[in-house]
């Protein structure tokens, strides 16, 4: 039989969607080389902490709202299947998303074959053919959710004479009174350093850029401040150092390596430096050696994800799609497709741009009565509550279309989407979401006074550096006004003279033109 759709991985995105084909009872299944689900986080991280929050102590019993500040579950109606049910830890240990997964993938019912690692993936004419050790599948589509399980290898001579985060030890007495470097400034590196820090005598951590933090950035992929203990020790002259350039060579000298640097902010000066041991913490790729010539997919990025259309489908194979980890490619360290908070989202959001485009089903919508203050007052109910918006902001929108008279609420449209392939026929669109402002990367994030002019004050929104509403109206296809909601420090968006009727005025504005 040929499956409808065929699913490469039992992750947390593979399980995601799969659990979404389940309720819909589509002819699916999910195939998984490993013999649980999750796999990966059996492994990784390799200190074995997330740095997912955890918090189950909100103040609140809103399911939509506690999603904000849970970053590890995933969608569905059974509220047994929270994680936040698992641990109260902050950042939870990986073993908890090993125990967590394994429990949703046989409580949801999902189709998965375990142990069936795919071997070969081609492609005849419309159908795939998907082949394992024992086993060959057809199906018409296939969505790859593998997440990125190839090691990151930079282009540096004596490169494999490091390390890698995927095989080095993890016990801090094997480094005992070694001077260590460390390639790499990501999480996975600073981990690193702060487990290695008791037992070494110096550690250098080197890579290209300068460190970005999270905090400043917004994204969570850059440099969380639960792993940055090793900035305090370089900055208060603790022996340890970050090397801002580029490694060009590694070699052996005795016992140790020979590290030849070239430093971006010193005059370009070329040094040589020695080590006991040399880690690479690199990061990971999209690995696409199952695929044969007839469908294997485009990469971009130094090569490290497979390039995607706004539907999540690959550039050059029609038919193959991809979730999870893989499709930040979308929204490239901007937001938070490449994380389970994220990316749970964008799975609903392809599950319902593949009943759209195969199945002939409308985007889910509900409608609205086309006034200015009913369209105003559903986007306040809605901002004030989303968790989609809250955590892929700028990525995904709810869509308020306005045609013949009625109106209708759309939740969770990809934004790039919807410019592309719109809901159908509309006078008038206004698309919402949550974003921080166009310089929020520039300016501190404690600088109250950045926000304090911004906040709550009608006229003076597109200012805000934090996270805010903004409301987009689009007609005949282009943008033609935006409104941005004012800041507030408990991100409520509902004063009736601060947020709704200003709101309510852009609306009637648009729809009059």
């Amino acid at each position: 039989m040929t499956l409808d759709y065929l699913i490469i991985g039992a992750g947390p995105a593979g399980l995601q969607l799969a659990a979404l084909m389940e309720r819909a009872g589509h002819e699916y299944l999910v195939l998984e080389g490993s013999d649980v689900p999750g796999a990966f986080f059996t492994r990784y991280p390799r200190h074995r902490t997330l740095i997912s929050i955890n918090k189950p102590h909100t103040g609140t019993d809103d399911p939509e709202l506690n999603l904000r500040l849970d970053w590890n579950s995933l969608l569905g109606d059974d509220p047994a299947l929270l994680f936040t049910g698992y641990t109260g830890a902050y950042f939870p240990a990986a073993d908890v998303m090993v125990r967590y997964l394994a429990d949703f993938a046989a409580k949801s019912g999902v189709k998965v074959r375990y142990g069936a690692r795919v071997e070969r993936v081609g492609r005849a004419g419309d159908v795939f053919t998907v082949r394992t050790a024992d086993e060959v599948f057809t199906a018409r589509r296939v969505i790859v959710a593998t997440g990125v399980s190839r090691t990151y290898r930079p282009d540096i001579e004596g490169f494999e004479l490091a390390e890698g985060y995927d095989e080095m030890s993890v016990d801090p007495l094997d480094y005992l009174d070694q001077k260590v470097l460390i390639i790499g400034k990501g999480n996975s590196a600073f981990e690193t350093a702060d487990a290695l820090m008791e037992t070494t005598t110096v550690i250098h951590v080197a890579g290209p850029s300068p460190v970005r933090m999270a905090w400043r950035t917004h994204f969570v992929g850059h440099l969380r401040a639960v792993n940055n203990n090793f900035l305090d020790t370089y900055q208060l002259k603790s022996a340890n150092a970050i090397l801002d350039g580029d490694i060009l060579r590694i070699e052996r000298d005795g016992d140790g390596y020979l590290v030849t640097v070239r430093f971006s902010r010193a005059d370009e000066v070329v040094k040589q430096l020695r080590y006991d041991r040399v880690l690479a913490c690199t990061g990971f790729r999209f690995d696409p050696s199952i695929f044969d010539d007839s469908c294997r997919p485009e990469l971009v990025i130094r090569d490290r994800f497979p390039a995607q259309t706004d539907e999540w489908e690959s550039v050059n194979v029609p038919g193959l799609f991809f979730a999870g980890t893989v499709s930040q490619v979308r929204d490239f360290k901007k937001s938070t497709s490449g994380f389970i908070h994220g990316f749970r989202y964008a799975v609903r959001a392809l599950f319902r741009i593949l009943e759209r485009r195969y199945g002939g089903s409308p985007w889910p919508a509900t409608p609205v009565e086309p006034t200015p203050e009913a369209i105003a007052e559903a986007v306040v109910a809605r901002v004030n509550r989303s968790s989609a918006l809250w955590q892929q902001f700028g990525f995904l929108g709810d869509v308020v279309t306005v045609a013949g008279g009625e109106a209708a609420y759309h939740e969770e449209v990809p934004v790039d989407y919807f410019a592309r392939a719109g809901l159908g026929p509309a006078d008038h669109a206004f698309v919402v979401t949550l974003e921080y402002g166009p310089r929020h990367d520039q300016v501190d994030p404690f600088d109250i006074t950045v926000s304090r002019i911004a906040q709550d004050t009608p006229g003076q929104a597109h200012d805000a550096a934090y996270l805010h509403p903004v409301v987009r109206h689009h007609s005949g296809g282009v943008v033609t006004a935006e409104h941005h909601l004012a800041e507030n420090l408990e991100n409520q968006w509902d004063r009736p003279d601060v947020h709704v009727k200003p709101l309510a005025a852009f609306v009637r504005r648009c729809l009059d033109s």
